[in-house]
């Protein structure tokens, strides 16, 4: 399922996704990260999905949730991988635009040195870019990226798009304990973010289950340090620290959607309960789907969550297309 959602976010409102990459290729392995571990680390760009496969898709649901007075804020490119990978993003993002919504871009910013990327971002309403580290180290530490790429491009290329984007431009910075939260390393980031004069800043922590163990929330201290030094230089900064409250959307199946959307983006089990129940199931629905470890229920900062194990999002890929330079 390429469209899933709406989901409720608090950067977009009621979001509706585009999972336009098929798990997981990506620029970075970042160990935070809660889609499952990276199969393709790359940087170059191709084709994964045909445009009109994409936009027929996402034109369906859009249709569905109007008919059933589902609200969407926006309509999200937030995939298994990174988004500008994709050689059609141009396309998609002048394809989503007939729906007559603000079309969202959440990237991480690596290809943005390449002048057609930043071209056809541009088309977007609202670009959000990853910015975590500024130095050569933490960089390799926190998004561990493809060797082909360099951070003096990556930032260079943030920074170019950010002069001439006309949209709205959001950052957020992923804080990790012991690997880009002391002070120096935060202070860095703060006074690159602030020279690209974002309309909003986010600081996060990971607050879902990160793929992979090891990658620690920092200190609250260290949190609160971290904010104060972002505020020092920003007007707008927001921590994202909790899950966002809101109802996740459904136009089909409850257990199909969920899928699409734990595919992407973990759940709490209330929000899960919450979810089945509008549809008239309980959580026993998904012992079948636990049993065939098609998804996992996992504990995390002393809650429990629902998540896609691996093994079903890899089974759901789409297969390799035409690669580009």
């Amino acid at each position: 399922m390429i469209s899933f959602g709406p989901i409720p976010s608090r950067r977009l409102g009621h979001s509706l996704g585009v999972n336009h990459i098929p798990p997981k290729h990506c620029s970075y392995a970042c160990g935070y990260c809660q889609v499952p571990c990276v199969t393709q680390l790359e940087s170059r760009r191709r084709e994964f999905y045909a445009p009109e496969v994409v936009i027929a898709d996402v034109m369906r649901r859009v249709a569905e949730c109007r008919r059933l007075h589902q609200p969407i804020d926006y309509i999200s490119l937030v995939p298994d991988g990174e988004p500008t990978l994709d050689v059609h993003l141009g396309e998609l993002i002048a394809g989503l635009r007939e729906a007559a919504l603000p079309v969202a871009v959440i990237t991480n910013g690596t290809l943005l040195w390449r002048t057609d990327v930043r071209r056809e971002l541009a088309g977007a309403d609202l670009v959000s870019v990853k910015v975590d580290a500024v130095t050569e180290a933490a960089w390799r530490r926190v998004n561990r990226p493809s060797p082909q790429l360099r951070l003096d491009w990556t930032l260079g290329g943030i920074a170019d798009f950010a002069k001439d984007f006309r949209g709205r431009l959001f950052t957020e910075t992923m804080l990790v304990a012991g690997a880009n939260d002391s002070e120096a390393e935060v202070r860095a980031v703060a006074d690159f973010v602030a020279g690209l004069d974002p309309a909003q800043a986010y600081l996060s922590i990971p607050t879902r289950p990160p793929f992979e163990t090891g990658f620690a929330v920092p200190s609250e201290q260290v949190v609160v340090r971290s904010f104060t030094l972002f505020r020092e230089r920003l007007a707008n900064v927001e921590l994202l620290g909790v899950e966002v409250p809101g109802e996740f959307g459904r136009t089909g199946s409850a257990v199909d959607d969920l899928l699409a959307i734990l595919r992407i983006h973990p759940m709490l089990e209330q929000a899960v309960r919450e979810y089945l129940g509008r549809a008239g199931l309980e959580l026993a629905a998904l012992a079948p789907l636990l049993e065939a470890g098609v998804m996992q229920r996992v504990a995390y900062r002393d809650e429990w969550f629902y998540t896609c194990r691996v093994s079903a999002a890899v089974a759901d890929a789409a297969p390799c297309a035409r690669t580009h330079p």
